[in-house]
C-alpha cells in the first residue's frame, strides 16, 4: 500500500481542520482530540471547501450552503447535503498524517 503523506500531525491543532492539496486531489484533514480524520475536501452538494469549514460537535459545516458532515464517517448530517463524502483510513507515519489515496470509501 503506497501511502501519501498529507501533513504533519503537529500542523493541525485539536478541533481544527485544514485543506491539503496534492497531485492526487484535495483532502480535508481534521484533528478531533488527537485523533485524525481525512475526508474528501469537496462538499457533495456544491463547491464548498470542507477543510475550511466550521467545526462543531464532530461535524464540519460546508462554507458554501452550510450543510454538515460527520468528520468521523463522512455522513451528511444537515440539509441541503444528503450524500456522504468519501473518507480515508489514516496512518500516522514518521509524524505525518498519511492515507492510501486509492482507498477512499464511504463509511456510512
Amino acid at each position: 500500500m503506497p501511502l501519501l503523506p498529507l501533513i504533519a500531525t503537529t500542523a493541525i491543532a485539536e478541533g481544527e481542520g485544514q485543506r491539503v492539496d496534492t497531485p492526487e486531489g484535495a483532502f480535508a484533514v481534521f484533528n478531533l482530540g488527537g485523533e485524525f480524520f481525512v475526508l474528501d475536501n469537496t462538499c457533495t452538494h456544491g463547491p464548498g471547501n470542507l477543510g475550511d469549514g466550521f467545526i462543531e460537535n464532530e461535524e464540519v459545516e460546508c462554507d458554501f450552503h452550510q450543510g454538515r458532515f460527520s468528520i468521523r464517517n463522512g455522513a451528511a448530517t444537515a440539509a441541503p447535503c444528503i450524500d456522504p463524502v468519501r473518507v480515508w483510513d489514516v496512518v500516522i507515519q514518521d509524524g505525518q498524517i498519511c492515507i492510501d489515496p486509492k482507498a477512499g470509501h464511504y463509511a456510512v
